[in-house]
């Protein structure tokens, strides 16, 4: 196994990003990659991805860690969460200041479980969402990133035929169109186990390294591709 750390604070991850700047990396969000994947990428680069799985509230505390060091990133937002409700009076407007900060915000998308549980057609559960997401935060949304939860249903099954510009996006976070195709050009990191890091280059997975973002900075990789989630990261620990 590569690697030892398991550091979840918010402090881990405010100096693991600090690294990353300090190596001279540049973020983008994801809107930011694929409006530029016509022109090559020189410098090194971070593509910031943010899945809000169950807590608004560790979502603001991410932004605020963001504004303090300048960096942008994609919140994807569920809307059918029974963890939370993305247009409650707080979590309104913690999505308010995310979006204010210049953050972008996408859709967390489930709409194959949503077809299953409603009886209703996936395809027009994905355009009424866009829609009402859209309208409520008043900024068109142009990404969306397939959710993946406890039904027995892969949400990703949704693109296994079908584009985003025929839904009015740009992207899918897995998309692998030219116009996007991150997850298979990059080094992929994400801490979506919970208690360790997973790493994937150009789509294949790297077995066991579990080195967390600043280990793989040392590397120098050209492109990464950084998925995180708030409900991951903690003050003192996971149950606070």
């Amino acid at each position: 196994m590569i690697g030892p750390s398991a550091d979840f604070t918010f402090q881990s991850l405010k100096r693991q990003l600090e690294v990353t700047l300090n190596a001279g990396y540049r973020f983008l969000r994801c809107r930011d990659y694929a409006e530029r994947m016509n022109r090559s990428i020189c410098d090194p680069t971070i593509v910031f991805r943010i899945d809000v799985d169950f807590s608004m509230k560790r979502a603001e505390t991410l932004a605020e860690i963001f504004d303090d060091l300048g960096i942008h990133g994609t919140f994807f937002i569920r809307l059918h969460a029974p963890e939370y409700n993305p247009f409650s009076f707080d979590n309104y407007r913690i999505l308010a200041r995310i979006r204010d900060a210049g953050h972008e915000i996408g859709y967390h998308s489930e709409v194959i479980d949503q077809a299953h549980i409603w009886g209703e057609d996936a395809e027009a559960c994905l355009r009424r969402d866009l829609d009402v997401l859209s309208r409520m935060i008043g900024v068109e949304i142009v990404g969306a990133a397939s959710h993946g939860a406890n039904t027995g249903h892969n949400n990703l099954d949704f693109w296994a035929n079908r584009r985003p510009e025929e839904f009015g996006l740009l992207y899918e976070g897995y998309d692998r169109t030219e116009r996007f195709g991150l997850f298979h050009h990059s080094l992929y990191l994400s801490e979506s186990n919970w208690t360790y890091w997973k790493a994937y280059k150009n789509g294949s997975v790297l077995t066991e390294d579990r080195r967390n973002l600043a280990e793989h900075v040392e590397d120098n990789p050209q492109l990464i591709y950084l998925l995180i989630h708030p409900d991951t990261w903690y003050h003192r620990h996971i149950y606070e």
